[in-house]
C-alpha cells in the first residue's frame, strides 16, 4: 500500500501527474477521517473501561490525547485538537466527516469548521454542520479563509450570545511567546484582543512612517518595539541575561561547533563569540564561567544525585539543562517541571538518571494509569528515556548530546557562559 502511494511515473504525461496529485490529496483527507474516526473509538473504549474499573469520572480518559499525539508523532498540544476534532466529528458533524472523507474539504479546512462552532451547542453545532456541508459542491473552491468566515457568519446567526462570550473569554488567554528563527533570529509573538493588537501595530506604523535615517521601514518598527518595550535605545544594551553553552575549543580557537542559547537553540560559533567578546568589552556587563564536564562520547553531562524526596534547586537545574525541552516524543515545549521518571512512591530515586524535564501536561499525563517511563543510560552515557502507554506501546526519546548551562551575574547584560570538557 505504501509504495503504491509513494511511486510515481516521473516520466507520466502532466495531465496524468496532476490526476496523481489530485487522487493523493483525496487520499490524504480520507486517511485524516480515518484518524478521527480512531480517535474517538480510542477515548470512547478507553472511557468505558475505566468507568468499570471506578476511576472518577474526571480522571477519564486522561492520557488518551498524548497516546493520539505519540502515534501520530505530533505534539500534546496537538494531540488535544486531534482528539477534540474526531471526538466532534464521529459524534456531532457527520456531514463535515463526510465531505472529509470524500476529499472535498482537507483536514485543517474541516479544523476551521470545527473551530468555529466549539461554542456552541450540541443542537446548533449539528445545524450548522448541516448548512454548511450537507450539499458537498458548496465547498468546491472554498480557501481557509472563506471556510473559516462561513463558519462563523452561521455561528454568529444560530447563537450570537455564545460567539460575543466566546470572544470575551479569548481575551483571557492573551500571552507572548517567543521561538527560533533561522540566522540567530527570533520570531516574538503577542496574542492580543484585536483593538489593542491593532493598536500596538498602528504606533509601530507611525514611527515607521515619521522617520527617515536610512533603516527599511520593518527595521525601523522593529527597533521602535524593542526601545518601547524595554526603554533603551535598540542599539544599546538591555537589561537581561543571555544563557550560552559553547565548548573551550570553540570560545577559545576557531572551531565552528555551535554554540547554544537557552531557550532558543543553536547559534553559530562566530556569532557565540561575537556576543561574548561583547559582554567582556562592555563595561556594564560581565561574563562568568562555569566549567561543565562531560561524557567524552556523547557529551552527555556527569550525573548528580540527591537523598531529598523532591530535586534540590541545583539538580533540577541540571536536569533543565540536560533536556533542554520536554523529554515526551515529538513535545518541544519547554520544560517546567524537573520530576521522577520512575515516580519516588515506587522506589524511583532522585538521581539526574531518573530525573525528566517535562512540560507540565506531560509531567501529569505520565502519571495517569497504564503509563510507565523508564529511563536509563547507554554506553555513549547518554540519557535515554522510554515511554509505554497503556496500549503497550513504546516511544523513546534522548538527552541532546549537549545541553544549555547558565552562570549569571547581576548586572545590566548578563552573559553566562559553559564550557563542555571531557571528563577523565
Amino acid at each position: 500500500m505504501f509504495e503504491y502511494f509513494a511511486t510515481v511515473d516521473s516520466a507520466a504525461e502532466e495531465t496524468a501527474l496532476i490526476e496523481r496529485i489530485a487522487e493523493l490529496e483525496r487520499v490524504k483527507s480520507a486517511a485524516a477521517a480515518g484518524q478521527a474516526r480512531a480517535a474517538a473509538a480510542l477515548d470512547a473504549s478507553r472511557r468505558a473501561a475505566e468507568a468499570a474499573a471506578g476511576v472518577p469520572a474526571a480522571e477519564r480518559g486522561r492520557g488518551v490525547a498524548s497516546e493520539v499525539a505519540l502515534a501520530r508523532r505530533d505534539s500534546p498540544a496537538l494531540g488535544s485538537r486531534h482528539l477534540g476534532f474526531g471526538k466532534a466529528l464521529v459524534r456531532e458533524m457527520p456531514h463535515t466527516l463526510a465531505a472529509l472523507e470524500q476529499g472535498l474539504l482537507s483536514e485543517w479546512r474541516a479544523t476551521l469548521i470545527v473551530r468555529e462552532s466549539a461554542c456552541l451547542d450540541v443542537e446548533d453545532r449539528q445545524a450548522l454542520d448541516a448548512e454548511l456541508c450537507s450539499d458537498p459542491t458548496g465547498l468546491e473552491g472554498m480557501g481557509n479563509a472563506r471556510v473559516a468566515a462561513a463558519a462563523r457568519a452561521i455561528a454568529y446567526r444560530l447563537d450570537p450570545h455564545a460567539v460575543v462570550d466566546r470572544a470575551a473569554k479569548a481575551e483571557t488567554e492573551r500571552t507572548v511567546t517567543i521561538r527560533p528563527a533561522p540566522d540567530a533570529m527570533t520570531w516574538l509573538t503577542a496574542l492580543l484582543p484585536v483593538a489593542k493588537g491593532v493598536s500596538v501595530y498602528a504606533a509601530l506604523r507611525r514611527a515607521a512612517d515619521t522617520t527617515f535615517d536610512g533603516r527599511a521601514r520593518g527595521q525601523v518598527m522593529a527597533d521602535a518595539l524593542v526601545e518601547r518595550i524595554t526603554g533603551q535605545p535598540a542599539d544599546m544594551a538591555c537589561p537581561v541575561e543571555v544563557n550560552v553553552v559553547l565548548s573551550d575549543h570553540t570560545l577559545l580557537s576557531d572551531d565552528d561547533t555551535p554554540a547554544d542559547i537557552s531557550g532558543y537553540g543553536p547559534i553559530p560559533a562566530a556569532v557565540a563569540r561575537g556576543l561574548v567578546s561583547a559582554a567582556i568589552s562592555d563595561p556594564r556587563s560581565r561574563a562568568t564561567l562555569r566549567r561543565l564536564y562531560t561524557h567524552p562520547g556523547s557529551g552527555a553531562l556527569v550525573a548528580m544525585e540527591s537523598r531529598a524526596r523532591r530535586f534540590p534547586r541545583g539538580l533540577a537545574t541540571f536536569i533543565g539543562l540536560r533536556d533542554q525541552r520536554c523529554r515526551t516524543p515529538y513535545c518541544d515545549a519547554p520544560i517546567r517541571h524537573r520530576d521522577h521518571a520512575t515516580p519516588h512512591a515506587q522506589g524511583g530515586l532522585t538521581a539526574v538518571a531518573n530525573g525528566l524535564g517535562s512540560c507540565e501536561r506531560c509531567n501529569y499525563v505520565k502519571e495517569a494509569p497504564g503509563w510507565r517511563v523508564s529511563t536509563n543510560v547507554d554506553e555513549s552515557g547518554r540519557h535515554t528515556a522510554k515511554f509505554t502507554t497503556p496500549t503497550g506501546d513504546e516511544y523513546r526519546s534522548a538527552a541532546p548530546p549537549r545541553a544549555p548551562t547558565v552562570t549569571i551575574s547581576e548586572l545590566e547584560v548578563k552573559v553566562g557562559i559553559a564550557l563542555l570538557q571531557h571528563a577523565a
